[in-house]
């Protein structure tokens, strides 16, 4: 797919995509942890001329787990440990809700692409969005986005066996965030194109 659009725009899950998988939530920012070249990865987008900011779940907000400022604290570390790497996220979306809450926003909901698409101005067909779990990849698919799995955090598992199942057709799926920006670049071929039987 060509990417001469005049805004150049990827989204990106946070947890087991730019950073290690929790193993239920950040309880503050020395939990946050890059993913062996991630940061640079996003530095690598950056300097390709992608824009890039952050769709994520985090229902620890609904359940009372942590609140809006270790939230903050969490991003700022994240973001000076970005800009150390020479790499910036321009905005992080988030969905504060618990599951129970039936809210639009938790993926896989599509919510938080089409909230990003309204604030950016751009249709949600020119979003190129990347996580590493089904939920991420249905709920950018929900809302048109080009579609890209990695096989890190919760799709780990998947790296020497089938792909997960509910996989939206037509998802591209790479190695980790590394082989991603890879391939949105010009470099790295993605592992596989996803489509349905």
């Amino acid at each position: 797919m060509p990417y001469g659009r005049e805004l150049k725009l990827v989204v990106l899950d946070r947890d087991g995509t730019l950073n290690e998988e929790p193993e239920d939530f950040l309880r503050g920012p020395d939990d946050w942890r890059p993913l062996p070249g991630a940061l640079e990865a996003v530095a690598r987008l950056n300097h390709a001329g992608w824009r890039v900011v952050i769709a994520s779940n985090q229902s620890g907000l609904g359940r009372g787990l942590f609140d809006v400022a270790t939230l903050n604290d969490i991003h700022a570390r994240m973001h000076r440990e970005l800009t150390l790497a020479g790499a910036r996220v321009e905005a992080v979306f988030f969905c504060p809700h618990a599951p129970e809450d039936a809210c639009d926003c938790r993926k896989p909901a599509p919510g938080l692409f089409l909230q990003i698409a309204q604030r950016f101005g751009v249709p949600a067909t020119h979003l190129v969005a990347v996580g590493d779990s089904v939920h991420d990849a249905q709920a950018a698919a929900a809302a048109g986005c080009e579609t890209h799995l990695v096989l890190t955090g919760k799709s780990l598992r998947y790296r020497h066996g089938p792909l997960p199942a509910g996989l939206p057709a037509g998802v591209t799926v790479h190695a980790d965030l590394s082989a991603f920006a890879d391939a949105l670049t010009g470099g790295d071929l993605p592992v596989s194109s996803h489509h349905q039987p």
